[in-house]
């Protein structure tokens, strides 16, 4: 018996089980994935630690010499003999610390209004698919209605609103938020759309008559029950959408409604770079434009290979 025991492999750990999962195992055979995952995360990376990595602050004035403006990438200042890897813009602003910080402020208004949209087209959706009836007409004809809108109209829609709302003194204070609220509230109807589906077919089948048979409220079965299993489909969306939305603000602020130049975000720098281009200052736009670039297509090309993935009927 004690030979026996001792000659049964052990079994494989967590890490080992999860190393050879079909999710990790399709990840390093995907070449795509892997150049897309570090390019993202160094981007992402970058950015969050731009205050330890960043040479300056550049919104900080005293550490700013106009002496230094329009200096172009690696090429030493004519009078300070001063360089910078990716040039300066006229008010002696290093455009590589620029592009840090303002790369926050893009990736904090793309991850907070996808959690925002999420949270908001999750549970509408729950409550059609689940509910049905006249909440679900509700619902999904104000989803309707929504998707008939550009996204882009739809977020400045609500500016327009905030803009007539909030005194002056106040929105530059408030545009961070205003403007997540904007880009969350135009894209919640994709996620409503399809958790209601997803859990049109989930409430049919057995494990959720056998909740209701031990007398589990609706509210406890769709949360406990329904909603881990139609949280495939929006992590796939959301991903898709956080590039979205990055895009969405860089849209917005280029045309002058989003971040304020004084909490400039990538798409801010765009807008202040194409101001230079045809003076032959090129950098100052096109270093933001590709770091903008980078960032939404290597988020994108993750997405598209988290949807392959996930769904099955695309394998």
């Amino acid at each position: 018996m004690n030979q026996r025991a001792q000659s049964q492999p052990t079994p494989p750990g967590l890490l080992a089980r999860a190393w050879d999962s079909d999710f990790l195992w399709s990840f390093r055979h995907s070449p795509v994935a892997i150049l897309s995952s570090l390019v993202a995360l160094t981007l992402i990376a970058a950015a969050v630690l731009a205050p330890v990595i960043a040479p300056q602050n550049p919104f900080d004035p005293a550490q700013l010499d106009l002496m230094d403006g329009l200096t172009p990438p690696m090429t030493p200042n004519e009078v300070t003999g001063r360089t910078f890897l990716l040039g300066t813009d006229p008010q002696g602003r290093d455009m590589y610390s620029a592009i840090l910080y303002g790369a926050r402020i893009s990736l904090l208004v793309g991850f907070a209004s996808v959690v925002f949209s999420m949270v908001v087209g999750i549970t509408l959706g729950l409550a059609a698919g689940y509910l049905g009836g006249r909440v679900e007409a509700l619902i999904m004809r104000i989803a309707d209605i929504q998707l008939s809108f550009p996204a882009i109209l739809v977020a400045l829609l609500v500016f327009g609103i905030f803009r007539g709302v909030v005194p002056p003194a106040q929105q530059e204070a408030a545009t961070l938020w205003v403007l997540i609220l904007a880009i969350g509230l135009s894209n919640w109807a994709q996620y409503a759309r399809t958790v209601r589906a997803t859990t049109m077919v989930e409430k049919s089948k057995v494990y959720v008559d056998a909740a209701r048979l031990i007398g589990l409220k609706p509210f406890v079965v769709m949360i406990k029950h329904v909603l881990p299993n139609v949280m495939g489909p929006v992590l796939v969306i959301a991903t898709i959408n956080l590039a979205l939305a990055i895009i969405e603000e860089a849209t917005l602020s280029f045309l002058g409604v989003g971040m304020p130049p004084t909490q400039p975000s990538l798409g801010t720098l765009i807008r202040i770079g194409q101001q230079f281009l045809f003076s032959g200052e090129w950098w100052i736009l096109f270093s933001p434009g590709l770091a903008l670039v980078l960032l939404a297509l290597s988020i994108n090309l993750l997405g598209d290979w988290l949807r392959d993935v996930l769904n099955p009927r695309l394998r």
